[in-house]
């Protein structure tokens, strides 16, 4: 009985365990719902702070870690681990520019539960946004927001998960789950909601922009002509050098090649794709430097080792052939001695060389590193012609002959000879034995452009002072050989102590100037026999007036310059051949009718004068028009019945090369290539043809010289008739300039005429000596001469400010750098 009554005590107590298991189950398994009910309503909380954070890397530079957007996200509140376990690295990426849930609370989001996920991705638009309006409107307490479809579906993704493993469980108990949250919760929610306010607000004006950028890329982008896109370029002044240049595509035809090729510069504009590259540059950028980086590699620059240094002029320093001359009498050795192989190295710089001094500040001073030569100011600095103050050299405006200023001499010429008329009658003017040009520099303020020359000898460095001050001048001699002009072009011809025995040999030198000074042109003549009544000075002031008289020169005026205390004698050459007709002897005697007066080129000089033209239509029997008229009329002397160089009767062409070049810089030129004008004072035409180039810069403090081609028409006449200046010469040698001269070179089509006759890289190389660090170059060309240049010009660490071309012809603008190479190649036949 006992046995049986505790058996059945037992049995009672097995029931009411097992219920009390049950219970405890059931209990367990509503607390485990609530749990992953709260769990689950976390997310959306964090999905927003991952997704704001997500917009936020709309700002940062595309390609950032997504690593990194997490750990901030960690940083951002309490339950940053929901976020990292339900959205995995490969998602946050694939949402990295989606948009976030917005603004709504915890709450509104649990009404999309996964087990009716599948349903609502089918309903249509208008049923989703009820069953969301439905769910705000339960909620007055809170803000009803309309959540996009992006948002639902980001809401949906992150919520799978969870959503998967509590479908057993029913629509129902995540219900209950939801309203047992607590207040303490919901508070802390709303507190989150108000700081990210602020945050989705600031994410929302990004989205809008990157709309609209996107908006108005793709219309762009569908603009288009004839079929194609239009891709407009953008200029930048502050353009980095590495990054090479704008490729510019011309839409239009309004600048005309002389060759006949038609093309244009555009200030164009490049579509903007905000900072997102397309894959089509990427590649492309990426080709091209593997491409520049291969052609780098294939030039190999070396500096000239030579006993000039860094004023190299490679005709004039030719040691090997002066060291040979038989004499010197005759300034041989000041003469060019071109190498029958023209260096293909670079020309150091000075240390400490910097950017020239800017006109007209420059006619002043220039920087002492720049042309580091003391020896002048050293012999002639009592006389004023430069000194040397603190890291300046200085030009007071004096010379020998105008210690007390260069202006105040200029303007006693034209009191003494009224007919001078500078600026108006008289344009064009060579001054023989320069020193450092302060007559031609304080011309200019006279309207008149002087070519200056002086040979490179025992006063160091004058030319290369003058071209440094801004002022037009080459290194030559007179000495065996002509001048490289034509005949009869010079207005004035000026010579202030200039040290050149004109009497000797017959007259030799002062013949020459008679070939070279137009028919009733001036030569003005300030020496030491004019005035002074030393013996030497007398006996060549007696052989002086035996000579001009012979040569029918007119004394137009003897005086003297009380202030500066020195003589000006001027005289005019004649205008008819009457007076030749009838000298007594003829001496010097006259020309051969087989000599011709305009060939320039390596021609020996000889003791004979020319007869002046008879016929008023050929050039030389009338004097130009006054400047400016002569700049834009063309010549008299150009008939409808000679052909110009482009093939049209000669004043027709002459009419539509200026045209077109006026075209060019109005409209290229001046803005479209982003030239800093203020910083260009010394230019070269290196092809000029008529010189429209120079006059189309009329307006500018500028001048030109104009290179004239020995193998090209010879149209360097027509230059000096419209008040410009010129030089003959051959670029397969070196130019009779310094190194460093030149602000701008400008070669239209001439690398490949050279490329068909000549060493190409030695043209390179020239280039590069006479043009300044920052200068430019601008080429005009065949498409393939400028695609090798531009791959030169990049090893030789110049930028590429832009190029564009269009019927197999172009245009390549680059702009020198400071860069040097390292290694160096003695150049024997240059070492003293």
């Amino acid at each position: 009985m006992a046995l049986g009554k505790y058996s059945r005590v037992d049995g009672r107590k097995s029931s009411s365990y097992c219920s009390t298991v049950t219970i405890v189950v059931f209990v367990a398994l509503c607390l485990v719902g609530v749990w992953m009910m709260t769990s689950s309503s976390v997310v959306p909380i964090n999905s927003d702070d991952a997704s704001q954070e997500n917009k936020s890397e709309v700002k940062t530079q595309p390609g950032e870690s997504n690593s990194e957007n997490n750990n901030d996200a960690g940083n951002s509140g309490n339950n940053s681990n929901a976020v990292d376990e339900n959205s995995p690295s490969d998602e946050g990426k694939s949402k990295q520019f989606e948009d976030n849930p917005g603004d709504l609370p915890e709450d509104a989001t649990k009404g999309n539960t996964s087990s009716n996920q599948e349903d609502k991705n089918n309903k249509p638009k208008e049923t989703m946004t009820e069953e969301t309006e439905k769910t705000t409107d339960e909620r007055p307490e809170e803000k009803p927001e309309v959540k996009s479809e992006d948002e639902k579906k980001d809401s949906g993704e992150e919520k799978k998960e969870d959503g998967d493993e509590k479908k057993e469980d029913g629509e129902e108990k995540k219900q209950d789950g939801s309203k047992n949250e607590s207040e303490d919760e919901v508070e802390k929610k709303e507190d989150v909601e108000a700081q990210t306010e602020d945050k989705d607000s600031e994410a929302g004006d990004t989205e809008n922009k990157s709309d609209d950028n996107e908006k108005k890329s793709e219309e762009a982008l569908g603009d288009t002509k004839d079929g194609q896109i239009e891709e407009k370029v953008e200029e930048k002044k502050d353009q980095d050098p590495q990054q090479g240049s704008a490729k510019k595509k011309d839409q239009s035809s309004g600048e005309v090649y002389p060759s006949g090729a038609a093309s244009e510069l555009l200030n164009e504009t490049k579509t903007q794709n905000g900072a997102f590259s397309t894959q089509a540059d990427e590649s492309k950028n990426e080709k091209e430097a593997q491409k520049s980086l291969g052609t780098q590699n294939r030039y190999s620059w070396k500096l000239c080792n030579t006993t000039a240094g860094t004023d190299y002029i490679p005709c004039l320093d030719n040691w090997e052939v002066i060291k040979s001359l038989r004499t010197t009498k005759h300034y041989e050795h000041r003469e060019r001695h071109c190498p029958d192989n023209p260096p293909t190295c670079l020309v150091p710089l000075p240390e400490g060389y910097q950017r020239s001094v800017e006109w007209p500040i420059s006619r002043e001073k220039i920087w002492y590193h720049n042309v580091p030569h003391t020896k002048l100011a050293e012999v002639k600095g009592h006389q004023n012609w430069v000194k040397v103050s603190g890291e300046y050299l200085t030009f007071p405006g004096g010379g020998t002959q105008f210690k007390h200023g260069a202006l105040h001499y200029i303007d006693f010429i034209q009191q003494s000879v009224p007919d001078i008329a500078w600026g108006k009658h008289s344009r064009v003017v060579l001054d023989v034995g320069c020193g450092v040009a302060s007559f031609g520099g304080f011309l200019f303020e006279r309207d008149t452009l002087t070519m200056s020359l002086a040979p490179k000898d025992e006063h160091e460095a004058q030319v290369q002072f003058a071209l440094e001050r801004g002022v037009p001048a080459i290194s030559a001699v007179m000495g065996t050989k002509r001048l490289p002009y034509p005949a009869r072009v010079f207005d004035v011809v000026h010579c202030a102590r200039c040290r050149v025995p004109w009497h000797i040999e017959g007259g030799k030198l002062l013949l020459e100037l008679n070939r070279v000074l137009r028919p009733g042109g001036f030569f003005v003549w300030s020496a030491t026999p004019v005035y002074q009544k030393l013996d030497e000075d007398v006996e060549i002031w007696k052989a002086m007036k035996k000579l001009t008289k012979s040569m029918c020169w007119e004394v137009v005026s003897i005086t003297k310059d009380t202030i500066n205390g020195v003589g000006i004698a001027t005289y005019r050459k004649p205008t008819s051949n009457e007076c030749y007709k009838q000298r007594l002897q003829n001496d010097p005697p006259l020309c051969e009718d087989s000599d011709d007066p305009n060939a320039a080129w390596n021609v020996p000089l000889q003791a004979c004068m020319h007869t002046l033209p008879t016929d008023s239509s050929e050039r030389g029997s009338q004097w130009p028009e006054q400047w400016p008229t002569r700049l834009e009329k063309s010549p008299y002397w150009l008939l409808s019945s000679q052909v110009g160089v482009y093939g049209k009767p000669a004043p027709e062409d002459f009419s539509a090369d200026y045209e077109h070049w006026k075209n060019v810089v109005n409209k290229s030129y001046l803005n479209g290539l982003g030239i800093k004008w203020s910083t260009v004072r010394n230019i070269m035409d290196m092809r000029a043809v008529y010189g429209g180039l120079a006059a189309a810069l009329k307006e500018l403090n500028v001048w030109v010289m104009n290179v004239i081609s020995i193998d090209a028409p010879d149209t360097l006449p027509i230059i000096y008739e419209r008040g410009l200046f010129g030089i003959y010469h051959d670029w397969c040698e070196s130019f009779s300039t310094y190194p460093r001269s030149y602000d701008l070179l400008h070669a239209d089509h001439l690398f490949s005429k050279i490329k068909k006759k000549c060493n190409f890289m030695a043209l390179v190389a020239e280039v590069d000596r006479i043009l300044r660090p920052e200068g430019k170059l601008i080429v005009r060309d065949k498409v393939e001469i400028l695609n090798e240049l531009e791959s030169i010009f990049k090893s030789m660490k110049w930028e590429i400010r832009s190029s564009y071309s269009k019927d197999k012809e172009g245009l390549l603008f680059v702009q020198k750098t400071m860069w040097r190479p390292t290694e160096s190649e003695t150049i024997l036949y240059a070492i003293a």
